[in-house]
C-alpha cells in the first residue's frame, strides 16, 4: 500500500470511486456524479491536501481537506472527506489515508479538522471514532436522499500544533 499526493491523472477512478457513493448509497446526500474534470479541477486547487491510497498498482481510495467555512477566523479548521472503494474496506486503507491526511493538516497549520458524516453511515462513524474524532453535533433530518430524510452527524479532532497558518481563507475578502 502507498499512501501519494494525487495528480490530475487520478481524476477518473477518484470521480469512478465517489460516484458509486452518489448513486448507491446513503453516505453522501448529493445525488450529483462527479465528473473527471471537476475532481481534476479539485486536486488542482487542493494539493497537497488532496491523497491517494494505492494497492495492487491501483487507486483504492481517496482523502482530502478544504475550507469548513468562510473567513479568517476559521483559517484553522478544514473539512475533511475520505473514500474508499467498496472492495478496499478493512485493509488499513482507511487508517493509513487518514493518518496522512492529518499530518499533512497539521503541516499546514490545521487545528481542528471536521467531517460531516450521513447518520446512514455506521461505518463511517465508527471509523472516525477509533480514529480519535469526537461527535459534536447532530442535525436531524437535514439531508434528503432516496425519499427519506436524513441525519449530519458532526465530527471533530483537534491536531497537535505545528506548522503555519493555512493559506486559504476560503475566498474571504472583507
Amino acid at each position: 500500500m502507498t499512501i501519494r499526493p494525487a495528480t490530475v491523472a487520478d481524476a477518473a477512478v477518484i470521480a469512478a470511486i465517489a460516484n458509486h457513493y452518489v448513486r448507491d448509497t446513503l453516505v453522501t446526500f448529493t445525488t450529483d456524479l462527479r465528473a473527471p474534470d471537476s475532481v481534476a479541477t479539485d486536486i488542482a486547487a487542493r494539493a497537497p491536501a488532496y491523497l491517494v491510497a494505492e494497492a495492487e498498482g491501483r487507486v483504492k481510495g481517496f482523502a482530502t481537506y478544504g475550507v469548513f467555512r468562510t473567513g479568517p477566523g476559521y483559517a484553522h479548521t478544514r473539512e475533511h472527506t475520505i473514500v474508499l472503494d467498496p472492495a478496499a474496506r478493512g485493509r488499513g486503507l482507511g487508517r493509513a489515508l487518514m493518518e496522512a491526511l492529518e499530518r499533512t493538516a497539521r503541516e499546514a497549520g490545521v487545528h481542528v479538522l471536521v467531517g460531516g458524516v450521513s447518520g446512514a453511515n455506521p461505518e463511517g462513524l465508527a471509523f472516525h471514532a477509533v480514529m480519535g474524532y469526537r461527535e459534536v453535533g447532530r442535525m436531524p433530518q437535514v439531508g434528503r436522499k432516496a425519499g427519506q430524510w436524513l441525519d449530519l452527524v458532526l465530527v471533530q479532532k483537534i491536531l497537535p500544533a505545528s506548522g503555519t497558518v493555512p493559506p486559504d481563507t476560503g475566498g474571504y475578502t472583507g
